[in-house]
């Protein structure tokens, strides 16, 4: 099955288009050409709308940028990311493997920002000015009345390497997780295709991390590839967990009935080091050489959540690593005017602690957000509103089938969120079907 969504489309000009309208500064003054901006310059004048600026273009700041449009159409709207086109990482493991194509995962900022009526700025944040309500971008500083921070993920490597630069740098740039869009992926990409034999090794963090069933279906297509190719090599999965999950029973039965010789699965293998240079790991459940690995070291929040210092800490003080967030109305403990969404949000429950870090979680919190703001700005009270997760994980691809697992929310009588998950282990090729239908519904949510 291969799928075409449209023509890859280039955001070349968006910086120039935005930052003619917008700029006011003089810059004949300065003798710099006038497309070249300093962080101190006005980014965009503010007008007497209140503004609401998303930092962050992924699957939530995305659709909290076109939320908003719908539900508050008199604010003003302005999503700033760094990367010039949209990239998913819901439904890569696929494209590894050639089932769905580039074009099937990219999109235009922004066409679709200019669809919706929101501002659309590619650039770089340098800086999060909370007490000053100001993002301090390459392009410019600006002014918010609202913030929404969808940070995504960054790896701790220093989880692993402590202040080694060198070696942080070559396990990325030789070993890299795929896990952040969209450069890791093409590097990942193009190793998976062509490997000739060996040991694969995949590293899997302590949770929480970015979608915990993803790694095993990136092992099951890994695995089905080499079985189809004829490729001697074994995929290695060292899990920090003591045991597969979620889905645990359906992936496992996968590992045993259809990679059996390929798929290799050790629990409690708890990273000790890594040599990138000399392809080795040494783990709490034994050492490992490899010919390639997939090397995901532990996930934090991503970039922006620290520099906005909205980061939670334990209760000796350090840094948790997670946004420090009301749990029902997903703005910072400190600062109610900033909002965090997606995978970057901490503790929302005693139990279970963190919501799913997926992109369905993510696209929820987006709306619900959205909302939030919505109503604060028409001068309303917000009604609590709570998120659901479905994600879908082939384990084989001829015939194409998958699993699923889903996670519904409630507020028990103590007015704490509980989480009920229910996993569908039962591999079937109907789901595969309902795994597209999925994300058109979420991409609409975000483009059409």
């Amino acid at each position: 099955m291969h799928f075409d969504r449209r023509k890859f489309l280039r955001a070349s000009g968006s910086f120039a288009a935005v930052t003619a309208t917008g700029s006011t500064l003089s810059h004949a003054a300065t003798g710099m050409p006038f497309l070249i901006t300093r962080p101190a310059d006005v980014l965009l004048p503010k007008s007497d709308r209140q503004r609401v600026v998303i930092c962050g273009g992924g699957w939530g700041g995305l659709n909290a940028a076109k939320q908003l449009r719908l539900l508050a159409p008199q604010l003003e709207v302005v999503l700033l990311e760094r990367n010039p086109v949209f990239f998913s990482c819901p439904m890569s493991n696929k494209w590894l493997i050639d089932v769905v194509d580039t074009n099937f995962l990219t999109h235009d900022y922004l066409r679709v920002s200019e669809k919706h009526g929101y501002r659309f700025i590619q650039t770089e944040i340098l800086a999060i000015e909370r007490d000053r309500r100001k993002v301090v971008t390459a392009a410019g500083e600006l002014a918010y009345d609202y913030l929404i921070l969808s940070p995504g993920i960054r790896y701790n490597y220093e989880a692993w390497f402590d202040n080694d630069r060198r070696l942080a740098e070559a396990t990325r740039a030789r070993f890299p997780a795929a896990y952040v869009p969209n450069a890791e992926h093409f590097m990942l990409k193009r190793a998976i295709q062509e490997f000739k034999g060996g040991d694969l090794v995949m590293t899997l963090p302590p949770p929480p991390q970015r979608c915990p069933p993803s790694p095993y279906e990136r092992a099951c297509l890994i695995a089905w590839l080499f079985k189809t190719r004829k490729i001697k090599g074994r995929v290695i999965i060292l899990d920090h967990k003591d045991g597969v999950r979620p889905i645990g029973l359906g992936f496992r039965t996968a590992f045993e009935e259809l990679y059996k010789d390929i798929i290799t699965y050790v629990p409690n293998a708890h990273v000790k080091s890594v040599d990138p240079f000399n392809k080795r790991i040494k783990t709490a459940a034994g050492d490992f050489s490899f010919e390639h690995a997939i090397l995901m070291a532990p996930h934090q929040a991503g970039d922006l959540a620290w520099k906005a210092d909205v980061i939670g800490r334990t209760p000796d003080g350090k840094p948790n690593g997670w946004a420090d967030v009301d749990p029902l109305f997903l703005h910072v403990r400190d600062d109610k005017n900033v909002f965090v969404i997606g995978d970057a949000v901490g503790v929302v429950a005693p139990t279970f602690r963190f919501y799913p870090k997926s992109g369905h979680v993510a696209n929820r919190l987006a709306r619900i957000v959205a909302y939030y703001i919505a109503e604060r700005a028409a001068g309303r009270d917000p009604k609590y509103k709570l998120p659901d997760n479905l994600c879908y994980m082939w384990v084989n691809g001829d015939p194409q089938e998958a699993i699923n697992v889903g996670f519904e929310y409630s507020l028990d009588e103590r007015g704490q969120i509980e989480q009920v998950q229910l996993d569908d282990n039962e591999r079937r090729g109907e789901l595969v079907p309902e795994d597209f239908a999925w994300a058109k519904t979420m991409y609409e949510d975000m483009f059409a």
